[in-house]
């Protein structure tokens, strides 16, 4: 833990600067209008200039793009972690765990899909605890039990090689995947002492609202997936909003399941806006976008109501993260000639 006294109000002042030179929703229409190779020139003249520069020697295109956007994210996230001091400091670095999860997907769908070793570095955010040498070497191995091998010792080992059995017999990622979402989270909560008090409670409601959709995406995919998989058996502790029972009574019924996220008050009186794009949804991906966005509109929520909180820095963290998944897809999207709609259509905005 970081020596001193927290200090959210300095964190929260540099967080809310950092905000305001976020991408706005006019700028991603100007991107999907745009090549790789201009999307590249428009990055550089706005806070990604240093990135694009330094990497453009090297690498040109989509290539440039990613490598300078996760370069990018993880230096912000770095600050994050300069800036603050005690007990947040310990907040904010347990939560930029979620990288580490995100690496290791990474790494498992790279192996799973047989791709080379630089495409699986091209999506790594080296934002999380792993140190760079563990990372490197999870890349160059061949084989998922390797990767698990590798992480033997971590709070992610015991899980996944629990998760190997099913995913032996499915020949699906989910299980996987879900072992280390679970690990995640639940180690995310376990040492927080109660009753929550000050910064922890609000850091708690995030997360509880963060487990609430994860478990409802979760569901919807499984129920879409058709493996034979019990949704129940991935059910993540920690949310208010389903109990295993309730989540496996609704897999089948997409409107019982959106309006069991309206009936509840703590989101039912928030989120107005994302539950009408929910109800809308008719697609997978966008009602994970659906999720995407009410997760984003629910963590400004918070940290308007608890300005001098740690959730203005957890919806920093979430915005960020909207912005480079929506330049990713655009220029990836423009590689593989993607129209404007179908694009528009992989974004998050609000």
């Amino acid at each position: 833990m970081s020596a001193g006294a927290s200090n959210p109000e300095y964190v929260n002042a540099r967080v809310r600067s950092r905000r305001a030179t976020l991408f706005a929703d006019e700028d991603y229409r100007k991107l999907i209008r745009m090549g790789p190779s201009e999307i590249a020139r428009f990055m550089e003249e706005t806070e990604y200039e240093r990135e694009i520069n330094e990497l453009g020697t090297r690498f040109s295109g989509v290539d440039l793009i990613e490598y300078a956007l996760n370069r990018n994210l993880a230096k912000h996230f770095d600050d994050l972690l300069e800036w603050s001091n005690g007990r947040l400091y310990d907040l904010i670095a347990r939560y930029l765990r979620k990288f580490d999860v995100w690496n290791i997907k990474v790494i498992i769908r790279g192996i799973y899909t047989d791709s080379d070793p630089e495409e699986i570095r091209t999506d790594l955010i080296r934002a999380g605890e792993l140190d760079e040498r563990t990372i490197d070497r999870l890349v160059e191995v061949d084989e998922i039990d390797d990767v698990i091998e590798l992480l033997d010792g971590s709070i992610f080992g015991e899980p996944l090689a629990s998760a190997t059995e099913a995913f032996e017999e499915t020949g699906a990622l989910i299980p996987l995947e879900n072992a280390l979402d679970r690990a995640f989270y639940e180690n995310l909560l376990a040492d927080l002492g109660r009753p929550y008090e000050g910064p922890e409670a609000n850091y708690v409601e995030f997360l509880e609202a963060e487990i609430d959709f994860r478990n409802a995406r979760n569901a919807l995919r499984l129920a879409r997936s058709g493996a034979d998989l019990d949704p129940a058996s991935y059910y993540i502790e920690g949310g208010v909003l389903f109990s295993e029972s309730e989540l496996s009574r609704l897999i089948g019924d997409y409107d019982a399941l959106v309006d069991h996220i309206a009936e509840n008050g703590r989101y039912g009186d928030r989120l107005s806006d994302a539950l009408s794009r929910l109800r809308e949804a008719d697609s997978l991906i966008q009602f994970e976008h659906a999720l995407d966005a009410a997760l984003l509109e629910y963590a400004d929520t918070l940290s308007s109501i608890y300005p001098t909180s740690v959730s203005a820095v957890l919806s920093y963290i979430l915005a960020k993260e909207r912005e480079v998944e929506n330049i990713r897809a655009i220029a990836r999207g423009r590689e593989v000639g993607l129209s404007e709609d179908e694009i528009e259509e992989e974004l998050v905005t609000l």
